[in-house]
């Protein structure tokens, strides 16, 4: 299963959110989440800087990930930012394809 780094920086509400539930509650409230949409989380932190909250999870593919993303930023709690991430084999694969590129000005 395809996995995604999801990254979260909290609106004022959403922190308002996490202490008053509690991050263990919140935590619930994400793998249920995931799971929703047929994914499993791997791994979950809070941090302090540009992002308030980092995800590493599986999803069954890309519509499925947005799905849930979409859905968490347009609670207007918090903004999410998604990156799709690749194995050495999928790196391998890609670099064994064909592509025809002209940098600019050259």
């Amino acid at each position: 299963m395809p996995h995604y780094l999801f990254r979260a920086r909290y609106s004022q509400a959403g922190i308002q959110g996490v202490l008053k539930e509690g991050a263990a509650s919140r935590l619930k409230a994400v793998n249920e989440l995931v799971a929703s949409v047929g994914g499993r989380v791997e791994a979950a932190y809070w941090a302090f800087g540009d992002d308030d909250f980092i995800m590493i999870a599986e999803a069954p593919n890309n519509a499925a990930a947005a799905a849930a993303a979409t859905r968490v930023s347009a609670s207007g709690i918090a903004g999410v930012t998604t990156t799709v991430l690749l194995t050495a084999a999928e790196v391998d694969e890609a670099r064994a394809i064909g592509v025809t590129y002209r940098p600019p000005g050259a």
